[in-house]
Parts: structure tokens; C-alpha cells; sequence
């Protein structure tokens, strides 16, 4: 019986021993790449790079019209630019787009500081003047950022033209068990763990390219898979979902923001359901010019309803001349 143990012992240390061996390979690749990708992060292919509270910011601006479009991801999105870019493309003959890419996110800096709702809003606003970007905006959020639209106009209404929420969260979205003080600690818990898979070079195994969008080309594929590697659930993005109750808090703080809205709403998959739509219809009750269109769709809805959403937005802004 002892040599039956003894051997046991002897092949769980060879295979621990391989696991160790087979991580620290991965370690290695993974390092060896992020040194070969470095230049990416420092003049990306796609967006500018302005400078914000000491750290790189990328803004990406393009297109021709009176009216300027500012898109806010949601959280979680990889990189921003490419999330909006299949939709945006369509629209920008007609409006000025700008798509941000806050910190932690994209090919900006990943950051210490707090990521409070507050502070997104200020750098938001900072990325736009540092890349000659003049208001007034007609903010885009999607889903968490809705948050960010809401605080950018209870603040600064007279730089918000109007709201076009895609699927948007607002402060009621988030009043549920789901994201109490315990369950976000949690959460952020379990980013972390994702985090120090990252950093061995697990993520980059698993960051194939049959897990995107077919609309991406295989550079922006290979854009995204980088960006994953670099940057997957980082500690940035873990602060701004630690926050999420304080955001909650100090967009309360505050009157609705009675500016013009257009709310694009989804089935509720995707979100906390029935809960995600109530939150955002009872929002518009409170506003005086406000639009609903309830899409059968899931909640990235300029992706999976695109023509339906671009003739909503399309009417709407051209309303806000009349």
C-alpha cells in the first residue's frame, strides 16, 4: 500500500510540476508579446491619444455634420471605438462622431484613481477639449454610462444638446439586490481573479478570434485580442464597479435632468430584465420632451436593431431643429 501512495505522490508531482512549467511558458509568451504590443498602446492605430489628469486618453472623431455625437461605452467593453464602430460608420455623413474610450478601456491608460461617476464625467469633458471638441453634445451612452450622460447634464446642461440613450442604465436600474454592497464586493472579487489570469498570459490563450463580431476585419480582431491581453478586467475597470452604488448616490443628488431624450429600449435581455425597462420608462416620465421606443431586441441595440435605431435617431435630432 505504501508504494501505491508512494507512486501516487510521484505522479502528482510530476503533473503539478508540468502545470507550473506549462504557466510559466505561458507567462513568458504573454510578456514577450505585451513588449512586442507596447507601441499600440502608445500611438494606436485608430483614435488620438490627448492627455487627462496626467495619463493618455484616446478620442476617436470622425465624420461631417452640425450636430456632434459623443458615444459612451458600457462596461465591460473591450475597446469602445470598435464596440460603436459598425454603427457609427453608418451615420457619419451626417454627424460629427466622437467615441471615448475612458480609462481602463480601449487603448487609453489604465489607471489608479477612483472611478467614480464624478470623475469619468470631468476627464470625459477634459478628452474633448484637449482634442478640440466643442459642445454643445448630444450625449449617446450606452447601458452603465447612462450614468455619465445623466451627471454630465444635471451638471452641465448647457453642454448637453440632448441624450440618445442606447439602452441606457439610470439610477433605478441599479436599486436591486443584484448589486448590493455585498454582491459588488463580490463581483469585484471576481474581476480580480480574471485580472491575475490576465497578467499570467491565461486571457491571451483564450482571446480567439471566434468570439468576435464578423463585422470586425481581422486587424481590428487582432486589435481587440491585444487589447483583451493588455487590459481584461484591470484594476481600473474594478474601481468603477466598486463605485457603482456611490454613482447611484450622487446622480440622486440631483433634479432629473430635464433635457430633450430619446431612450432606445430593449427587451431587458441582457440586463436585470422587466426591472432595466420599468427603470427606464418611469425615467421618462419625469421628462417633459422624451421619446421611448421599446426595440425586441437585446440590450446592444444599435448592433442588433441598427437600421431601426439610426431612423430613431435620425428623427429625433432632426426634431430638435424644429
Amino acid at each position: 500500500m505504501k508504494k501505491v501512495f508512494k507512486a501516487i505522490g510521484k505522479i502528482l508531482l510530476v503533473i503539478l510540476s508540468l502545470i507550473i512549467l506549462s504557466l510559466l511558458g505561458v507567462f513568458i509568451y504573454h510578456r514577450i508579446n505585451l513588449s512586442k504590443e507596447a507601441s499600440l498602446f502608445s500611438n494606436p492605430p485608430i483614435g488620438e491619444l490627448v492627455e487627462v489628469d496626467g495619463h493618455k486618453m484616446n478620442v476617436y472623431t470622425y465624420g461631417e455634420g452640425e450636430d456632434t455625437l459623443v458615444f459612451l461605452a458600457g462596461a465591460f467593453t473591450t475597446s469602445p471605438i470598435l464596440d460603436f464602430k459598425d454603427f457609427t460608420d453608418q451615420i457619419k455623413d451626417d454627424y460629427k462622431i466622437v467615441i471615448i474610450e475612458k480609462y481602463g478601456y480601449g487603448f487609453s491608460d489604465i489607471t489608479d484613481d477612483d472611478r467614480t461617476t464624478d470623475i469619468m464625467v470631468d476627464q470625459d469633458r477634459k478628452a474633448l477639449t484637449a482634442a478640440g471638441i466643442e459642445g454643445p453634445y448630444i450625449l449617446c451612452p450606452h447601458s452603465f454610462s447612462g450614468l455619465e450622460a445623466i451627471y454630465w447634464a444635471q451638471n452641465y446642461p448647457e453642454e448637453v444638446k440632448a441624450i440618445v440613450g442606447l439602452d441606457m442604465a439610470v439610477a433605478d436600474s441599479y436599486k436591486i439586490d443584484d448589486y448590493s454592497e455585498e454582491n459588488v464586493t463580490k463581483a469585484v472579487k471576481g474581476l480580480k481573479i480574471y485580472d491575475v489570469a490576465r497578467n499570467i498570459g491565461i486571457v491571451r490563450l483564450f482571446a480567439n478570434s471566434s468570439s468576435y463580431p464578423d463585422y470586425l476585419s481581422d486587424t481590428e480582431t487582432s486589435y481587440i485580442k491585444t487589447i483583451a491581453s493588455r487590459g481584461y478586467m484591470n484594476k481600473t475597470i474594478q474601481s468603477e464597479v466598486s463605485h457603482i452604488n456611490d454613482d447611484v448616490t450622487l446622480v440622486d443628488k440631483n433634479p432629473v435632468p430635464d433635457v430633450p431624450t430619446l431612450l432606445l429600449i430593449s427587451d431587458g435581455s441582457g440586463t436585470t430584465g422587466e426591472r432595466w425597462i420599468d427603470s427606464e420608462l418611469d425615467y421618462a416620465s419625469n421628462l417633459s420632451n422624451v421619446k421611448t421606443v421599446q426595440l425586441n431586441c437585446g440590450h446592444a441595440v444599435y448592433h442588433e436593431k441598427p437600421e431601426e435605431v439610426k431612423n430613431e435617431m435620425e428623427s429625433f435630432i432632426d426634431s430638435l431643429e424644429d
